[in-house]
């Protein structure tokens, strides 16, 4: 019995992380169990699908992809998800052109963001704040 091609792929955007499994399919998406047109909030779906339409019909109607996420807030795990998606397509598909066509749209959808949440310091509120003092 032949082995089934099954692609392990991931995205980080801060601190959410969402791991992809694509097989070939029907052009099911789903995000935690939940399939991707009923997703919420629509920002965020908007967000996710952005990939997919770059790519056309012709290239993810044939796979199925189940995407987990985790950690962060709803637009950080939207955009792992995405990142998640493209590497996805681009390593299924091999396509220079797709890769290309990704990179003139967004770059962060193949390459991460590398922000990070500054640390706290002492002596204030947060990394740069600090407490007011007077004199009086």
């Amino acid at each position: 019995m032949p082995a089934k091609k099954v692609l392990v792929v991931s995205g980080k955007r801060k601190t959410a992380v969402a791991r992809a499994v694509v097989k070939p399919g029907v052009g099911r998406i789903r995000i935690n169990m939940t399939p991707l047109e009923i997703y919420q909030p629509e920002v965020a779906r908007q967000k996710i699908m952005e990939p997919i339409i770059q790519a056309g019909d012709e290239v993810w109607k044939q796979l199925d992809i189940d995407i987990k996420v985790s950690g962060g807030g709803y637009m950080g795990q939207a955009e792992a998800a995405r990142m998640a998606i493209a590497n996805a397509l681009l390593k299924w598909t091999k396509s220079t052109q797709l890769r290309t066509a990704f990179i003139e749209y967004d770059r962060t959808m193949i390459v991460g963001d590398p922000r990070r949440k500054e640390p706290k310091k002492f002596g204030g509120p947060g990394a740069r704040a600090r407490d007011q003092k007077s004199y009086r």
